[in-house]
């Protein structure tokens, strides 16, 4: 984690998660199939723009009654246990243990809670109850469903590695989410995705403003257009590069 990332975060906000992984891949740091979750992960809110910040992790179980705690001393403990360890801003990522899920994960206390600790949205394989009120606090939220009740939910281990959406997130791991769905960053690469980012949309522009500009497209054109796109996308990483110095 690097005290550096705050500007970079501001750009990548200013982007969608699709962009975003497309810029991942020009610097082919790891396999497209890999690091984005899938479709089970939803946004509650789709209308919220776009969140990036640090992973903050637990896991959670509501289908049993504990024998000992309840989710508002257990996620408090949460709260210890990356106040002074992870840097704001922070994204709660939370495993649901119980398949399928049983009670919400969150609701309208919890998320005030964190968002008053600097945690910028949260993300659960579990899920969401209080929607309306969640969102009048401006705080996204991403679940794999509903649930009216809290049922018997209580937080188990924190600050541990989890997996939600089919990916592993670990404390401490850069995440960018929106209505489209959720994705890490390599940490080692923040500065590169977010530079990279409008000269992608830039490239892009290459084959939508001539598909938009025109009422006779022909395919000559589109090829040429595609054709300028592609060759600005492969000098994405370089430029990037470069103007890092």
């Amino acid at each position: 984690m690097s005290s550096d990332h705050e500007k970079y975060f501001e750009i990548l906000r200013k982007y969608d998660t699709p962009t975003v992984c497309n810029v991942i891949e020009q610097f082919d740091a790891r396999g497209r199939h890999r690091g984005w979750m899938n479709s089970s992960i939803r946004a509650v809110s789709p209308k919220m723009p776009p969140i990036v910040g640090y992973a903050t992790t637990a896991t959670f179980r509501s289908a049993e009654q504990a024998k000992e705690g309840d989710v508002y001393t257990t996620f408090t403990r949460h709260i210890a246990s990356f106040v002074d360890k992870v840097p704001a801003p922070r994204v709660v990522v939370i495993q649901d243990l119980d398949e399928p899920f049983h009670g919400a994960t969150f609701g309208e206390v919890m998320c005030s809670t964190y968002k008053s600790f600097g945690c910028a949205g949260l993300i659960t394989s579990g899920g969401a109850r209080d929607i309306d009120q969640v969102e009048a606090i401006d705080f996204p939220t991403w679940s794999s469903g509903i649930s009216p009740s809290h049922s018997y939910c209580r937080m188990l281990d924190v600050d541990v590695p989890v997996e939600v959406g089919g990916i592993e997130v670990k404390p401490g791991d850069v995440i960018h989410a929106d209505c489209n769905g959720v994705t890490t960053i390599p940490n080692d690469l923040v500065a590169e995705i977010a530079l990279g980012c409008q000269k992608l949309v830039d490239a892009e522009e290459e084959v939508i403003g001539y598909v938009r500009s025109t009422s006779n497209p022909t395919v000559q054109e589109l090829e040429a257009a595609q054709a300028r796109s592609q060759e600005r996308m492969k000098e994405i990483v370089e430029q990037v590069r470069a103007e890092l110095g």
